[in-house]
């Protein structure tokens, strides 16, 4: 990319650009995971600029997070699930990378978004500036750009493990059931030798199959729901077959291991000083209520809770696009049958319009990088391909609700706290706080329950808490509706910034006389 195209309206060079951490291009992918690798290499192969920014340090995500590429591990990238559809997608993001000169920003993160001015002569063509993180953190000798402007935006940035507070959870030794996953899948690292794992959904089927088959002893997976859950939604399970076919090699594994699996089983409290000793588990009814009676110690050195996934929904609120509440409670991104939302030229795919797993991503990303490529111009194989695209998505959507319906939060889950346990774990505030807000202070929606107990203002601006107090809000005052999820989502930054990268604006001020795309 020597210079900027003369059909575009830009007068900048690309080294001009550089020269002041600036990087030009027509389409940005937020996300390097299925959606965003499908999405990347779709637009690159259209023949347009593309630009990835991804917050990991290599491609793959989450879904198919590795180990380090360039360390010599025995396990590899091999252990991929689904590894054909990995393999294509990242040769072909490599030859974009090598041929088609796609720029690639790995341990990056987006942290503001400045739109088109609407007041412009031109808002429907003027371009979005990135704000990226880490320009000055490179391992080689190249600056990396501290910004991206882009005509398009494709926002492809994943989700995280939801949870939900119960005392001991600040405890060491308890993590989120994707931060036990990760450990093992990218470092062959297990954070414990005696493990439970519990919660709700599939995932914690592979979790706990990864731990038995690494020699950990995985004591036993509390499901809170009922498998009978799924009868009512058998209509929605079978549109996608193999799910069951890998649900089927999960329980072999476990069979073969000796893993209990209990139905309506919950941890109703996790035990220990400064890290783990032991769990409490109880039998739950369909509300969530603990069944007296039927608690039980079991000593475990590690706790992998898992309740599902919420989209990061960081950048879609900052920029205004629509949003609605899933079927299971998460807000997400509202889009078209071809993947635009409410915002012109921002496009969104994978979890980001609803938790739905990799298969449903990768279709939504295809779709998406389609879509941007042909309203920006380019010639696309479209048609037929299209219509295959979105009748896997509708079925993979149709799996996903059947799935959320039959592992649903349980209603009563708040019934498990007592006013000692700790809520938002950055800020140390307790569910006893959260009350005290709520009954004495008048806190009736989870903003003013956020303000006056200061629950999800810590380090992870409620990335962690922000579903817990949301459904608490839920409980003592206000709906769980989009408006109550989006005052959790919306943030000044989008993620935390240094003085380096506020320091870099200065330099990025200096290309303010030069034309835009």
């Amino acid at each position: 990319m020597d210079s900027a195209r003369p059909d575009d309206g830009v007068t900048a060079t690309a080294t001009e650009a550089a020269a002041v951490g600036l990087s030009v291009v027509d389409v940005a992918v937020i996300g390097a995971g299925p959606a965003g690798l499908a999405a990347a290499v779709t637009v690159a192969e259209s023949g347009l600029r593309v630009a990835v920014v991804d917050n990991g340090r290599q491609p793959g995500g989450q879904f198919w997070r590795h180990p380090d590429e360039g360390a010599v591990v025995e396990s590899g990238p091999d252990r991929h699930h689904d590894q054909n559809t990995y393999t294509d997608l990242r040769s072909r993001f490599d030859r974009a990378r090598r041929h088609a000169g796609l720029d690639y920003q790995p341990a990056t993160q987006v942290w503001f978004v400045e739109r088109p001015d609407p007041s412009g002569a031109d808002p429907q063509s003027s371009p979005f500036v990135l704000r990226l993180t880490g320009a000055g953190d490179v391992d080689d000798r190249t600056r990396r750009p501290s910004a991206i402007r882009a005509g398009s935006l494709i926002l492809c940035p994943g989700g995280y493990d939801r949870q939900l507070p119960v005392q001991g959870w600040d405890l060491l030794g308890v993590m989120a059931a994707g931060g036990v996953q990760a450990m093992l899948e990218a470092y062959q690292t297990v954070a414990g030798r005696r493990v439970v794992v519990a919660g709700t959904g599939p995932f914690l089927l592979p979790v706990a199959t990864s731990l038995a088959e690494a020699g950990v002893d995985v004591v036993g997976i509390c499901e809170a729901n009922a498998l009978t859950s799924w009868l009512p939604h058998v209509s929605g399970a079978i549109q996608v077959p193999a799910k069951a076919v890998d649900a089927a090699g999960y329980a072999a594994t476990l069979i073969k291991h000796r893993v209990p699996y209990w139905t309506r089983t919950v941890i109703s409290a996790v035990h220990g000083e400064d890290e783990v000793r032991s769990v409490t588990i109880a039998a739950v009814d369909p509300e969530g209520r603990v069944k007296h009676g039927t608690e039980r110690d079991i000593a475990v050195d590690l706790v992998a809770l898992g309740w599902g996934f919420t989209p990061s929904l960081e950048l879609v609120v900052a920029l205004g696009a629509e949003t609605r509440t899933d079927v299971d409670g998460s807000l997400i991104a509202v889009v078209d049958d071809s993947q635009r939302t409410s915002v012109q030229r921002v496009y969104a795919a994978g979890e980001v319009t609803g938790v739905g797993g990799a298969v449903m991503a990768v279709c939504e990303g295809t779709l998406a990088g389609l879509t941007a490529a042909a309203d920006r111009g380019r010639p696309t194989a479209r048609g037929a391909g299209e219509r295959r695209l979105r009748r896997r998505i509708a079925r993979s959507r149709a799996f996903a609700m059947a799935m959320h319906r039959a592992h649903p939060v349980p209603r009563l889950w708040h019934e498990w706290l007592t006013d000692a346990t700790i809520v938002c774990r950055c800020e140390e505030v307790t569910y006893g706080d959260v009350r005290h807000a709520c009954d004495v202070l008048g806190a009736d929606d989870a903003r003013s329950m956020k303000l006056m107990s200061r629950t999800g203002m810590g380090w992870c601006q409620g990335r962690v808490c922000g579903f817990a107090t949301a459904t608490l809000a839920a409980v003592y005052g206000d709906d769980l509706t989009a408006d109550t999820l989006r005052s959790i989502a919306k943030r000044p930054l989008c993620a935390p910034v240094t003085l380096a990268d506020l320091a870099d604006l200065a330099d990025l001020a200096d290309l303010a006389d030069l034309d835009r795309p």
